[in-house]
């Protein structure tokens, strides 16, 4: 059997369709063509074949797991969920989740870096709430530590900062409304009892 063509693929750019024998039988992305030395005139086993398939739908799957990474970064739990989503066993989730890491695209410490200074600059809220949504993320306890200690950001200026934004809405001139959005946001009642003291 022999590969007597390999085209560019419409739809999906840096994607190629590979022919054996003039008839269609796998695709593959630039990068994993390259790396396999693939090319037209090649000749292949029915073993090479089969093979070449396996590594087309993780090849597949690796390709929209980038998609991913690129739209915002993602935890390796939130990479291993979507791959268990997509029907993938642990060893094709591995294996796709080392490719993304060798690339520099799966750190978790990067990873909890960047969510907690999104949520200082977009949404604050406590430290505890912050523990809490790393750990949904699957951030291990160690890195979570980690990147809170460098966070130079103090929970009781985000609280005073918090309540100073939500005073200016209306609903939230009540003291017990105001007061149970920041419990829900996991700040203690004695501090927020006492940062709303402060402030009247």
């Amino acid at each position: 059997m022999k590969i007597t063509d390999i085209r560019p693929q419409v739809k999906r750019a840096n994607r190629y369709s590979v022919f054996v024998d003039k008839k269609y039988t796998f695709s593959l992305g630039e990068s994993e063509l390259i790396r396999l030395g693939i090319h037209s005139g090649q000749e292949v086993s029915v073993t090479e074949i089969e093979s070449f398939k396996g590594l087309s739908k993780l090849d597949k799957i690796y390709g929209l797991a980038l998609q991913l990474v690129v739209r915002r970064p993602r935890s390796e739990k939130e990479l291993r969920d979507y791959l268990r989503r997509k029907g993938h066993d642990e060893d094709g989730a591995t294996f796709i989740l080392n490719k993304l890491t060798v690339n520099g695209l799966v750190d978790d410490e990067a990873f909890a870096t960047s969510w907690v200074a999104n949520r200082r600059l977009l949404k604050p809220t406590s430290l505890r709430k912050l523990q809490l949504e790393l750990r949904q993320k699957g951030i291990s306890s160690e890195t979570i530590e980690k990147v809170l200690a460098e966070d130079e950001v103090s929970d009781s200026s985000v609280l005073m900062d918090i309540i100073a934004r939500k005073r200016r809405q209306t609903k939230y001139q009540d003291d017990m409304k105001l007061m149970q959005y920041l419990a829900r946001q996991g700040f203690g009642y004695g501090d927020i009892k006492s940062a709303l003291t402060d402030k009247d």
